[in-house]
């Protein structure tokens, strides 16, 4: 009995101590994440995108084609056509940000206006005007002796009314939002350099996992002990880069699709810069939910901009919100199924912990995260219980 109390005892303080290590372990890896993230961002970005691309290199090697040309040619047939998109979109760009202060005091300045008519008139106090008084006879000692003739005296005529001074308008929020849109458009012009740089050290990071990389992997797994069946490892790796491939195949396709139809829409609708408003739409759609608000929210402002505060403001965002309504309620489930099968609270939790971490590329990058993590636990027994927990519906 007293054996076995202190077996029980003995399991649960060690129980207590692994679990305190994990919470540990967790700290140190959200810090290393958080405080690390110029450098590791590139680092993640090349390794999904060599994901990606290794099993083309793989089937180009077959025809004697080495693994650095075929890199090359790769990275010049899917770099080609997004560096000419961005050159054709570095100009409207550049005008939106500078306008950016514009932009925001003029929808303030709109908005103003709706409070103003929307609010209650204000009530005029109204000035009591005392009506002429009688001639006020002399009163007194002199009226009293009769030493003069009666007198009047003239009333005292009443003040003016005091000029009614019209309130001077409340200017604060609107220099707020104005400095806000500023110092917006300024931190985006400042990082840019950063941004360029961190693109030129992931280009060159992709090239070399894609020579590289599957030699190191294959060595860590014959050498490393953690590994116990070596082929399940390798067979792991092959599927995961083969899924994930088809994952963002399809998930590109449909992202491009979503920007082109909201461009041409927009272009139909007469309005500006469409090519800039679909590839903004396109780049967004890889988080799901908050890069749709995102859009909406910005195609509304730039319409209110644009037409100003008239109902045909909102036919842009409307347009995309229908657009983006069938992508993801039918083309999306349709074409990738099991793959996007995933609780909406946990990937708008996960959503919110990578943009607290990483900011906008963090939340780009998430889910294509998620999905990896997701296709690994699947081919891992003693991680269902989380895999559930992933894929849990009504």
């Amino acid at each position: 009995m007293a054996e076995s109390a202190k077996g029980s005892g003995a399991d649960l303080k060690r129980y207590s101590r692994i679990r305190g290590n994990s919470a540990l372990l967790f700290i140190a890896v959200v810090y290393t994440l958080y405080f690390a993230s110029s450098l590791l961002i590139p680092t993640v970005i090349a390794l999904l995108i060599a994901l990606q691309l290794s099993p083309l290199v793989t089937f180009l090697q077959r025809f004697y084609l080495p693994r650095s040309v075929s890199a090359a040619l790769l990275l010049v047939a899917i770099g080609g056509p997004f560096t000419f998109l961005g050159m054709q979109l570095v100009e409207p760009t550049q005008k939106w940000i500078e306008r950016v202060p514009e932009v925001t005091a003029k929808v303030n300045q709109q908005l103003t206006k709706v409070a103003e008519v929307l609010a209650p008139a204000e009530q005029e106090i109204p000035v009591i005007v005392p009506a002429s008084q009688p001639p006020q006879k002399k009163t007194g000692i002199r009226s009293l002796f009769g030493w003069f003739d009666e007198e009047t005296v003239d009333p005292v005529p009443p003040p003016p009314p005091a000029a009614a001074v019209a309130p001077e308008p409340n200017t604060a929020v609107a220099d707020q939002l104005v400095i806000g849109g500023l110092e917006l458009a300024m931190k985006v012009m400042a990082e840019a350099p950063v941004f360029l740089a961190q693109c030129l050290v992931c280009i060159i990071l992709v090239v070399f996992l894609l020579v590289y990389g599957p030699g190191i992997y294959r060595t860590a797994i014959e050498v490393l002990p953690w590994f116990q069946d070596k082929a399940a490892a390798a067979q792991l790796v092959t599927d995961t880069q083969r899924e994930l491939s088809f994952y963002m195949l399809y998930i590109s396709v449909i992202n491009a699709g979503l920007g082109l139809a909201t461009a041409t829409v927009l272009w139909l609708l007469d309005f500006e810069d469409p090519l800039l408003w679909g590839s903004m739409v396109a780049l967004l759609n890889f988080a799901p939910y908050v890069g749709s608000i995102f859009s909406f929210l910005v195609l509304c402002i730039a319409g209110v901009e644009q037409y100003g505060l008239v109902w045909e403001a909102l036919l842009p965002a409307l347009a995309f919100f229908i657009l983006n309504s069938i992508e993801s309620q039918l083309v999306t489930p349709a074409v990738l199924g099991r793959n996007m099968r995933m609780n909406p609270l946990v990937i708008m939790l996960w959503l919110m912990l990578w943009g607290w971490l990483w900011g906008m590329a963090g939340v780009l990058i998430a889910v294509p995260l998620m999905v990896c993590i997701k296709l690994i636990l699947s081919r891992t027994a003693s991680f269902d219980s989380w895999l559930k927990l992933i894929e849990s519906r009504d």
